[in-house]
């Protein structure tokens, strides 16, 4: 059996030594004084982020995919981050995907040896059919799970581009992917429970990952998610509403009016408004999506 116990994620905290003893208020300020830290850990593997982003980019203008992968909460993480870009920007459920060791069944209740097995990593990439136009993001807080290197490994072979994550340092636990993200938030409140600050950090990377390349794919306007399907719920509606009056100066009713001759779509209204209704669509296409090209002119 492998001894883990030099990695960061595996140390013990001095900080936290005596927290069975702490008060609920000296408890928070624990972990709250842990998680404040985070944002400078992720922000110190800026360079690696920003290649990963550009491949993530690059996959989704050719027509390839994002697929992440992990085990325990980095799946969930994954599968979490997958799931939340079809209804914050429109995009195809294909285009960003999540592979969970152990299966669906692992989202609701830990399957733990799921993550021991290379080979089952690798069968995943394979009955998806992973090729060039994909990136393979395989996460795994310590470092070393074998399923998603498994995955990692055979994604390579099919020609995909690779991100690995982890917050041990790559001198501690190595790895094969194109670009290796390193970020070091130090040893957990709780020893090992990489659910706290590397859970933290991985949301955080996640987020950063899919939202920057929406937004480089003209998903987002200013900052407004103009890729929305505004009708899904009420709240959508009155959110697209308030979208289309803060981009073009309109008021409610006129801007729900708006809002409705498009199909519930911001991005055709806004165009609508600007360029009229017969060209809202033949625009959004010339300009694969991307507002500014259409509105500056």
């Amino acid at each position: 059996m492998q001894d883990r116990g030099h990695l960061m994620t595996e140390l013990r905290n001095p900080r936290s030594m005596n927290i069975d003893r702490a008060s609920v208020a000296e408890a928070f300020d624990i972990m709250n004084a842990e998680d404040a830290a985070v944002a400078a850990a992720v922000a110190a593997a800026r360079l690696e982020i920003v290649r990963a982003i550009e491949l993530v980019e690059r996959a989704f203008e050719s027509g390839g995919r994002l697929i992440y992968v992990g085990a325990g909460t980095s799946g969930r993480l994954g599968v979490l981050d997958a799931s939340e870009c079809p209804p914050t920007f429109l995009s195809d459920p294909r285009m960003v995907q999540g592979v969970i060791a152990g299966g669906w069944d692992a989202l609701r209740r830990s399957i733990e040896g799921a993550e021991d097995h290379p080979e089952g990593g690798a069968a995943a990439i394979d009955e998806m059919q992973v090729d060039a136009k994909d990136v393979v993001f395989g996460i795994a807080t310590g470092g070393t799970t074998p399923f998603v290197h498994g995955a990692i490994a055979c994604a390579r072979r099919r020609g995909a581009k690779t991100v690995f994550f982890a917050c041990v340092a790559r001198d501690h636990v190595t790895d094969e992917a194109d670009v290796s993200i390193r970020v070091l938030v130090g040893p957990e409140v709780i020893t090992g429970s990489t659910r706290l600050k590397a859970g933290t950090a991985t949301k955080m990377v996640l987020n950063m990952i899919t939202t920057i390349s929406m937004v480089r794919l003209g998903k987002v306007y200013q900052n407004l998610m103009v890729d929305v399907n505004t009708r899904a719920n009420r709240k959508l509606v009155d959110r697209g509403t308030r979208m289309i009056m803060a981009a073009v100066g309109l008021d409610r009713a006129a801007a729900g009016k708006l809002l409705a001759d498009s199909g519930g779509h911001v991005k055709t209204a806004l165009v609508m408004h600007g360029r009229g209704v017969e060209d809202a669509e033949r625009l959004l296409a010339e300009a694969h999506g991307r507002l500014p090209e259409i509105l500056k002119k």
